[in-house]
């Protein structure tokens, strides 16, 4: 799976650079990361045993600043898995025009069957391993899948030990208190629920009878739920890891969220409410709703269930979501795809925000935040749309034609070094 990810993410880079006609020089430069590391991540368990994960770095791209990406604990990532990551990153922080390239981390470990003190032992040692290649003006790490704020602010007091000073600008997406931006935890939900509502104005769609389906009901899943339905969406159908629930009257996103925080994991497990009931990941996917956010893992759409997927619009809050060969299934059936590297880069942009807050030390207001991802958000939107039309193209061609351009302007600009 890991593998045809990353195939899948050349392909797009691939069918972008013949329309823009890239230069070759520039096209093999993109097709590959500047720099991947892997690094033996040994941690001693509460038992007393000694456990060597397997951790990863990849930089694919320093063109246009230095690099910004995740870490995420699976027990499944691959190397593939985060070289592919990393380049998605780097297309993400083009569209939407912010001065990043792109980065992933890892390590493959099950951070649900850890404790708290051994996930700090793992983010401190994983930490020191890749910190010759980590910094402000390298690579800023951020929280991904199985990741969060505590797992950030742990890596900053890790490097933060080793400079002899507190360095609060080299990871993102920190604790408010450790030098975090008010509205990073929401902000990639938040840009999800821009980006949808941007493609629906673009339709003339009347907000009160959209209905909504959401897969995902993590950080970006429940945050886009909750403010879609704010604006007067229908939110019928969410789902997570345990399963999905559906009311075709809409579901009290709200109480969802309060359900969910309860729970160790944050997991909607166990949710019960009149009217709702109880489906499988699979049939949410295949609810006839006017728009599907696919906001958990890649590859969830695939050609094997594609057919049954009636939404008349999917907008990507996950990275990879569609594959390939079920976009082409999807743009024949006439539904419109918001691709990942322009619909949930609201997380990046505010990560964006936030380093800027810590090498100033001057920190924003939220209203100040919200109108700022905003106007990068619907500016970017507008960017992609409006080549998308000219082209007559569809959205994912034609935000990485946007995004490989800016890149391959910086490379021109720069040159090759020697």
């Amino acid at each position: 799976m890991a593998k045809a990810f990353l195939e899948i993410t050349l392909q797009h880079l691939d069918d972008a650079a013949k329309k823009v006609d890239l230069d070759p020089n520039c096209y093999v430069l993109m097709r590959q990361p500047e720099r991947e590391l892997t690094v033996a991540v040994p941690v001693r368990r509460d038992d007393g045993h000694v456990e060597v994960f397997t951790g990863y770095r990849v930089q694919h791209s320093s063109s246009r600043g230095p690099c910004k990406g995740g870490v995420r604990y699976h027990p499944d990532v691959t190397l593939d898995e985060v070289k592919a990551l990393a380049m998605l990153m780097t297309w993400k922080c083009a569209v939407v025009n912010i001065p990043y390239g792109g980065s992933k981390g890892a390590v493959r470990c099950d951070p649900t069957k850890m404790s708290l003190r051994e996930l700090v032992r793992l983010t401190r040692r994983y930490t020191v391993m890749i910190m010759p290649i980590i910094g402000r003006q390298k690579d800023i790490p951020a929280p991904d899948v199985g990741t969060s704020e505590d797992t950030m602010g742990w890596m900053m007091d890790t490097v933060s030990m080793f400079q002899g000073q507190t360095v609060l600008d080299m990871v993102t997406g920190k604790p408010v208190s450790l030098g975090g931006s008010l509205g990073r935890r929401d902000a990639t939900g938040r840009g999800v629920m821009i980006s949808t509502l941007e493609l629906l104005k673009r339709f003339k769609r009347s907000l009160s009878t959209t209905t909504v389906a959401v897969q995902g009901f993590g950080n970006v899943g429940s945050v886009a739920a909750d403010l879609l339905a704010e604006k007067g969406c229908k939110v019928v159908a969410v789902s997570d890891v345990t399963g999905a629930y559906y009311n075709p009257k809409g579901l009290d996103i709200k109480e969802m969220i309060e359900h969910a925080n309860k729970h160790t994991f944050k997991l909607i497990e166990g949710y019960k409410s009149e009217g709702t009931s109880s489906i499988s990941n699979e049939e949410l996917l295949n609810l006839d709703v006017d728009v599907l956010l696919p906001c958990a893992l890649e590859r969830q759409i695939v050609e094997r269930n594609v057919a049954d997927v009636k939404a008349k619009f999917i907008v990507e809050g996950a990275n990879g979501p569609v594959s390939g060969d079920a976009e082409k299934i999807l743009r024949e059936k006439g539904t419109i795809v918001v691709p990942d590297i322009l619909a949930n880069s609201g997380g990046v942009i505010v990560s964006y925000f936030e380093w800027v807050q810590d090498i100033q030390v001057f920190f924003w207001d939220l209203d100040q935040i919200n109108y700022h991802l905003k106007r990068l958000m619907v500016g970017a939107f507008n960017d992609v749309w409006e080549l998308a039309q000219k082209e007559k193209v569809d959205m994912r061609m034609a935000a990485y034609m946007i995004a490989i351009k800016r890149v391959a302007n910086a490379i021109h600009q720069r040159r090759i070094f020697p």
